[in-house]
């Protein structure tokens, strides 16, 4: 029953928040506007969360949360375009997702919720490396559009070495959740366990 209050609460919270970003210019009397929209129905949302209790109800809220945020987050990106707004767009997904996660891992308890965090901050990790990357890659775009050969080159090198950063941040995430994994065994099997892992990520 619990499990289905969450699902039907969720599918609320997602209802609510499912206008997500207007796709035409708007005046910002039409900004503000939608912007009290989304802040009201995040607190009917939250007020929705109310029924729940203990984690459950923690994960209601960290939902609505989330959700309000990316579509502020969305809502700023259609007020004002630009990749810098989209990047936080992508940002702000990253940081509900993870939000949720984490609360999630507090259903789990010892080695197993370590393992929930840490690969809820591994995606985390992953998807603001990602979102990085590709803000760099539109700047370089942007560049090459506007200026010099020079400059287009430079722009693409600083894009590629953005991918470079972002691949290098998701092993350094992914090798803490093998890390954390290891934490199951003791001894040899641990010790053999984190070599393993060392060598997989080239530590």
């Amino acid at each position: 029953m619990k499990k289905l209050n969450i699902t039907l609460i969720s599918l609320a919270v997602s209802l609510a928040f499912s206008t997500g970003a207007i796709a035409r210019s708007m005046s910002k009397t039409d900004y503000k506007a939608e912007k009290e929209k989304i802040e009201a129905e995040y607190k009917t949302a939250k007020v929705g969360c109310a029924s729940l209790s203990g984690n459950a109800n923690d994960i209601c809220i960290a939902e609505a949360k989330g959700k309000e945020k990316v579509a502020i987050a969305e809502l700023d990106a259609s007020y004002k375009p630009s990749a810098k707004s989209r990047y936080k767009v992508r940002v702000a997904k990253a940081e509900a997702d993870y939000a949720v996660a984490n609360e999630r891992c507090d259903d789990l308890a010892g080695n197993a919720k370590d393992v929930c965090v840490k690969e809820a901050k591994a995606a985390k990790t992953a998807a603001k490396a990602d979102a990085k990357a590709q803000m760099k890659t539109s700047d370089a775009d942007a560049t090459a559009d506007e200026k010099s050969a020079e400059a287009h080159s430079k722009a693409n090198t600083q894009a590629a070495e953005a991918h470079v950063d972002a691949t290098a941040d998701k092993m350094d995430a992914e090798y803490a959740v093998a890390k954390e994994k290891c934490d199951t065994f003791a001894g040899t099997a641990k010790d053999n366990c984190l070599n393993q892992a060392k060598t997989h990520f080239g530590k």
